[in-house]
């Protein structure tokens, strides 16, 4: 199995989260591989800039996720790593990365993005880091 380090941001702007729609259709939080010499919080900001346009600053950390998949085109299983950190937008400015084969994205009050997201685990991220976010901004 492969197992790739990844970092990602869960970003509000207000009382709002950023959410993104993949090539796959799946409501997903912006985040990428951290690749050698990379520093985790800098991929974060790295991946929210290139994937959603967004200036935001890191405000605390959020937790890790993990999951897993078969790779169709490495023909053999992934394992995704993920260091999250909980982000401030410094305005509500955002243009979705296309070539990044996103097809959507937008800032979505709690509720909406609750019912939006693909994940479960990307639910408890989300949740987890808005009463941390509401606490800390």
């Amino acid at each position: 199995m492969l197992v790739r380090n990844c970092a990602g941001g869960v970003v509000f702007n207000g009382d709002k989260v950023f959410l993104l729609k993949n090539e796959k259709n799946e409501w997903v939080l912006p985040k990428g591989v951290i690749k050698n010499g990379d520093y985790p919080d800098e991929v974060a900001l790295r991946r929210v800039k290139e994937e959603t346009g967004i200036d935001a600053e890191i405000i605390s950390t959020a937790g890790n996720t993990n999951y897993e998949f078969y790779s169709v085109t490495r023909q053999r299983p992934v394992c995704n790593k993920i260091t999250w950190y909980i982000m401030k937008s410094l305005n509500d400015k955002y243009e979705v990365n296309k070539a990044e084969n996103f097809s959507d994205g937008g800032y979505f009050t709690i509720e909406e993005a609750l019912e939006k997201v693909t994940y479960s685990q990307d639910k408890s991220l989300i949740n987890l880091s808005f009463s941390k976010y509401s606490k800390l901004a």
